[in-house]
């Protein structure tokens, strides 16, 4: 692009580049990134110039699951609420989940459905997943080629009865057939055997609950999987790794060729189970939050990149939901507006960067789902940044959290990393908590 079509500099002393972090100046043309360039670099006539001092220039975050349950369950969240927590933290695109929506995006009749909601309300770039039933093999690659970015299946009881579980042959069937148009599977991993062996009872005592999601669950239904995807040749994504006792199994998997990549969460990388009071069900989810040693060695499998990328599996309630019994209390966590300085905050704590930041939470989930505009700072991209006061801190207020219900197990935590802006596509969607008005586009796979 010549220098008459960049309208826009972003100039900062610290511009995270898949290089790594250096003093740059940005040129964004058309909503794209024109260049790179060095940071005393002449701005182009007429193009207005950004300078963010010392404050970090970020690529825009990717968070590729998300349950935003509109339509049918919008007084648990919302496509408006959603991308404005969304906006507010850094966020400049998400891939919104298949089930807690009513119609589930099972079909391509509710795609459609869940698009048209979405449109007018989405303060970022929205994308979906489809989702794989018993009785919906035949839909499958009908939504594949309508642009969902793969398929999410539940192995164990999901929750809400509209998005039933797969047994091992459904998932055989559901595999083979995304295979054959080389789709992906994304598989909420519990083994239903082993819940079901397992002590189950209603209880406000956060170790009763861990109980009765014990570590087995996820690693028998992980070593099913990567049997099934290595005899079939398929893709697949473990979502929300929560026991760091499958991270061997995985990384071996990966060694061997299987296509099997991975993923974990804030709230497991940043909470731990020795800090939850009893009765404190905004910290419920499924897998759950386990113990500090088992948290370092989820960390040891991001670092050597055993796991591939963090998301949020931001899943809200109304607040009534979350009663004090663990074993009735809905599962989820919100965190959409706090997961970047959440995680920056236990990744400098550990020794980490932003670069690191940046590859586990923008670059990695953007390779995941094949979004290739996303993800980086370099020429070519869409103009998505994120801007970060790295060393100032806050401490959360759920009162100033832009998610339709504001229950967070971070309430009160000191946090390092305050988002100062959000840029999608070049223009400035978010600016010291002033969100403007929505902007987002609906994305589709391969588009």
């Amino acid at each position: 692009m010549s220098d008459l079509d960049v309208n826009l500099v972003l100039r900062s002393t610290r511009v995270v580049t898949p290089g790594g972090t250096r003093a740059a100046s940005v040129a964004v043309a058309d909503g794209r990134i024109a260049a790179v360039l060095p940071y005393d670099a002449e701005v182009p006539a007429g193009a207005r110039l950004e300078d963010f001092g010392d404050d970090v220039v970020l690529p825009g975050l990717v968070d590729t699951h998300v349950h935003v349950n509109d339509p049918g369950r919008t007084e648990w969240e919302g496509f408006w609420t959603a991308t404005r927590a969304a906006a507010a933290g850094g966020i400049t695109t998400l891939l919104d989940m298949p089930l807690n929506s009513i119609p589930p995006t099972t079909t391509v009749d509710h795609l459609r459905t869940k698009q048209e909601v979405a449109r007018t309300k989405a303060h970022i770039d929205v994308g979906f997943w489809g989702g794989a039933l018993p009785d919906n093999v035949k839909d499958l690659r009908p939504l594949h080629d309508a642009g969902v970015f793969g398929f999410k299946c539940f192995l164990s009881p999901s929750g809400v009865d509209e998005f039933p579980s797969l047994d091992q042959d459904q998932l055989a069937q559901s595999l083979a057939e995304i295979a054959g148009f080389d789709g992906l599977m994304i598989v909420h991993a519990e083994d239903p055997h082993h819940l079901a062996d397992a002590p189950q009872k209603s209880s406000e005592k956060y170790a009763d609950f861990l109980a009765s999601r014990p570590r087995d669950a996820e690693n028998t239904a992980i070593e099913n999987l990567i049997a099934q995807a290595r005899r079939l040749g398929a893709r697949v994504h473990v979502l929300h790794l929560s026991s760091s006792d499958a991270l061997p199994l995985i990384a071996a998997a990966k060694r061997e060729g299987v296509q099997v990549t991975v993923e974990s969460c804030p709230h497991f990388l940043t909470l731990t189970a020795e800090e939850i009071p009893d009765g404190a069900t905004e910290f419920k989810c499924c897998p759950p939050i386990r113990e500090a040693s088992n948290q370092d060695a989820l960390w040891q499998g991001l670092i050597d990149g055993t796991i591939d990328c963090i998301v949020s599996d931001h899943s809200p309630s109304t607040a009534d939901l979350k009663t004090p019994d663990f074993a009735s209390a809905w599962g989820g966590i919100s965190s959409l507006q706090l997961g970047l300085p959440a995680i920056w905050t236990e990744a400098r704590r550990r020794g980490r960067t932003l670069d690191d930041v940046a590859r586990w939470m923008s670059t990695a989930p953007a390779r995941l789902a094949g979004l290739h505009r996303k993800g980086a700072i370099e020429t070519g991209r869409d103009a998505d940044f994120a801007v970060l006061a790295p060393d100032e801190t806050f401490t959360v207020d759920p009162a100033e959290l832009q998610h339709r219900n504001r229950v967070t197990a971070y309430a009160g935590k000191t946090l390092h990393g305050v988002v100062k802006s959000t840029w999608l596509r070049g223009e400035r969607i978010a600016d010291h908590g002033t969100l403007a008005e929505p902007s987002g586009r609906l994305l589709e796979r391969n588009n």
